[in-house]
């Protein structure tokens, strides 16, 4: 999974980056104009511990997520996003847009005042005007094409691109709109940036942590859109809680009233919107996680860990981790009728542990 990471300039989307990938990427006026930041962020997965836990594998594997920071998006060009920006961003899953909550005399707004629901409707209109453009540029070609004959398939992408066209010139994120899987797979390989997921997350000062669900719901409600998710940090504070051991990072969080860090939010919130879940695959060599995606069956998480297991899909033998650990081991849960074999018709849960059979 690859979700890109854009904002106004000193939202604070490149110290969220840092949190999220452990990196150190140039924040502030001198970051803006940089070049895409790119890291790898380890998913954490309480349950993935308690496996490792138990077995003691000689080797733990955390399932991950790659995020690309681009630069400060500057409001107003006359095609929307720059030919950078957009290319950095064209092919992630998910974009995650960070808009600013917190003031600050020596870290100015550049719209000069605070405002989330401004600003998520500036990036949200440089998106729009970005996907229109690719849009009129498409129909023009086609419309040179038209001269002479053209294919069955060239005229529906024509219908379809006008279509489009006139949805975004109303001001409409393709994400909110209903097409077909036809409509879907022609339109799939431009990756218009509004029919993309999208998480906001609110970056708050340390007076706002308290209130970050209640922003968090106001923003929700004006945007309007299941396929958006708004959360909330205060990356100042997530900054100095990062550079704390464990046990005093439980601590200052206890104290602040937060129960998980930020990042573990975000994290989560990006698979609930993508539609992802967790399996294991657990033993004396390795334990490890596996994303999949919600509703897939048996064969296609087999796939996930190796396409010989899909290709050769016999049968998987399946306990829910909540069981394995409450009988303590496998040996128990197969007394107790908690194992089942599972045929390729099976809808894998999320926190399933899977052992494939199959042969090839």
């Amino acid at each position: 999974m690859e979700i890109g990471i854009f904002g106004l300039p000193l939202s604070g989307k490149t110290t969220l980056f840092n949190l999220l990938t452990n990196s150190s990427a140039e924040t502030g006026f001198a970051s803006s104009k940089k070049k895409a930041n790119m890291g790898i962020s380890k998913v954490p997965d309480a349950r993935l511990d308690e496996l490792k836990r138990i077995w003691s594998p000689k080797k733990t594997t955390y399932t991950t997520v790659n995020y690309v920071d681009v630069a400060g998006v500057e409001k107003g060009g006359e095609k929307g996003l720059s030919s950078d920006v957009m290319t950095s961003l064209k092919n992630t899953d998910a974009l995650l847009v960070v808009v600013r909550q917190f003031a600050s005399d020596m870290v100015p707004h550049p719209e000069e005042s605070i405002d989330p629901k401004r600003d998520v409707s500036i990036l949200t209109s440089e998106m729009l005007l970005s996907d229109l453009v690719i849009v009129e540029t498409r129909l023009e070609r086609i419309a040179k094409q038209m001269k002479g004959k053209v294919s069955d398939e060239v005229m529906r992408e024509k219908e379809l691109m006008e279509k489009l066209q006139a949805i975004l010139e109303e001001e409409r994120p393709l994400r909110d709109v209903e097409l077909s899987a036809d409509e879907i797979k022609i339109i799939k390989g431009f990756q218009f940036l509004t029919l993309k997921p999208l998480i906001v997350v609110i970056n708050t000062g340390e007076e706002d942590i308290a209130d970050g669900d209640a922003l968090a719901s106001e923003l929700t409600a004006s945007i309007n859109s299941p396929k958006v998710a708004v959360t909330h940090l205060c990356a100042e504070i997530e900054q100095e809680i990062s550079q704390l051991s464990p046990e005093e990072a439980t601590e200052f969080l206890a104290d602040l009233g937060i129960e998980e860090p930020a990042t573990a939010r975000i994290i989560r919130t990006s698979y609930e919107l993508l539609g992802l879940i967790s399996f294991f695959t657990m033993g004396e060599d390795e334990c490890r996680a596996w994303t999949v995606e919600r509703g897939a069956k048996a064969p296609r998480a087999a796939g996930v860990i190796h396409s010989d297991l899909e290709r050769g899909f016999i049968r998987a033998e399946v306990v829910s981790y909540e069981n394995f650990v409450s009988a303590g081991s496998l040996a128990a849960c197969r007394d107790k009728g908690l194992l089942s074999t599972e045929g390729k018709e099976y809808v894998v849960k999320d926190g399933d542990i899977l052992n494939i059979r199959f042969n090839v």
